[in-house]
């Protein structure tokens, strides 16, 4: 079989794993290796959400993706810049000024990451037909959850296992960090030759939005019906998981005497990166089964009560201090939790986007609105942990899901007709 006809099943689930990996480093993995390496709590999350930036902005730069080169182009260089700065990341961790240094790769690497989301989205709808990209949705997104295990899972469990042969911290984590940098230099010689040449690919771009500029595309977004309840939705109904997600796994590792849990990292690994990641998939896979079968209105109020409530469970491991397999369950029920109400917010945006004439686009200004959200909380939930402490921080979490309850009343639940073309 030539590239030009490769089956899907030869390219989708590693194109896909090439996609998630670099996010959950950047975003998850990175909290727990400046935690470990000895960086405050507020540093930590002030500095990591803005790593969240480049998700934000994307669409932006999107475009060009389409204008220049092609997209079968696009991923292998960017899978090639990934390599690069991963593994300069690995390297920066045993100097002196390694949090500077590692920032500065892991910024650069977010923005060539989030290229690559670009590039590999749209090289799967052109590579794909209607019924190819609808039985392979699930498909993407297993191997994408699939990277986030093995990052916050397996890499950091092999960490730990590393801090505690060696003694050497900086170095276990150098060593770990250096493994998907010679991942991602197999990606790109495996793509460049599984990967096929779809029809449509290099063309100067999409026909939704062929002629079209970025702000009338805005303009036209920002013209939806109830777009104020929209966009209070998008950045409110997750705002206490922002926050709590920023220290969720310093809450984890701290000493007990810090309020903390005292897990060790190769714990961690197991209590959030893999329990805590299957129950993620596990409630994800069940919210859009419930969608599909009970429709979004009837699903979406027990679906945000999946999503906040067990926000409590953080509020009590404050306070109980639980041991290292209570702690596991309680994470995995929470991320459970937190898959179910995920799949209601996805399928809204999903809606919404669907009513435009743009609708690729107007998902794009949804998914980097929706990162927004999660970028702002995340930056001061460090301060407000280290002014507060964990028992009363989490207690602010727990308020901070009301604005979500607050602003489901408001928005359209039902999907209306398509936007009509201008005259």
């Amino acid at each position: 079989m030539t590239p030009r006809d490769a089956s899907p099943w030869r390219f989708i689930p590693t194109l896909y794993l090439a996609e998630g990996l670099p996010y959950i480093l950047i975003n998850t993995v990175s909290v727990i290796l400046y935690k470990r390496l000895g960086i405050d709590n507020d540093r930590i999350a002030f500095w990591t959400s803005w790593l969240y930036l480049p998700w934000v902005i994307k669409m932006f730069w999107g475009p060009a993706v389409d204008m220049v080169s092609t997209k079968r182009n696009w991923i292998l260089g960017t899978q090639a810049g990934l390599a690069v700065l991963l593994g300069a990341a690995a390297l920066s961790l045993r100097a002196p000024s390694f949090f500077l240094m590692s920032l500065f790769f892991f910024t650069v690497g977010a923005f060539i990451s989030a290229t690559h989301d670009i590039a590999a989205d749209g090289f799967y709808m052109l590579a794909l037909d209607d019924q190819g990209q609808a039985l392979f949705a699930g498909i993407r997104s297993t191997f994408y959850r699939l990277a986030m295990i093995f990052g916050s899972g397996f890499l950091v469990y092999a960490a730990g296992v590393l801090e505690t042969r060696t003694g050497d911290v900086p170095l276990s984590w150098a060593l770990v960090m250096a493994a998907p940098a010679a991942l991602f230099v197999l990606f790109v010689l495996y793509h460049r030759a599984a990967l096929p040449f779809p029809k449509g690919d290099g063309a100067a771009v999409k026909k939704e939005s062929a002629g079209v500029s970025f702000w009338e595309i805005l303009a036209s977004y920002l013209r939806q019906e109830n777009i104020g309840a929209t966009l209070a939705f998008i950045l409110l109904y997750r705002l206490a998981e922002a926050m709590l997600v920023k220290l969720a796994t310093p809450f984890l590792l701290d000493p007990r005497s810090a309020g903390g849990l005292g897990l060790s990292t190769s714990q961690v690994g197991v209590v959030y990166g893999t329990a805590g990641v299957g129950g993620l998939v596990a409630g994800g896979i069940l919210g859009g089964w419930l969608i599909s079968r009970y429709g979004f209105k009837r699903c979406l109020w027990p679906m945000v009560l999946a999503l906040h409530l067990p926000d409590l469970f953080f509020l009590w491991m404050a306070y109980a201090r639980p041991p290292a397999l209570l702690a596991g369950v309680l994470v995995a029920a929470e991320q459970f939790g937190y898959g179910i109400g995920f799949s209601a917010f996805t399928v809204y945006l999903l809606m919404r986007a669907g009513e435009s004439r743009y609708p690729t686009s107007n998902y794009a200004i949804s998914t980097g609105i929706m990162a927004l959200g999660m970028m702002l909380p995340g930056m001061f939930s460090g301060k407000i942990q280290l002014a507060l402490g964990y028992q009363h921080f989490y207690l602010v979490v727990c308020l901070a899901t009301i604005p979500g309850f607050l602003v489901i009343p408001f928005i359209p639940k039902e999907s209306r007709p398509k936007e009509p073309a201008l005259a």
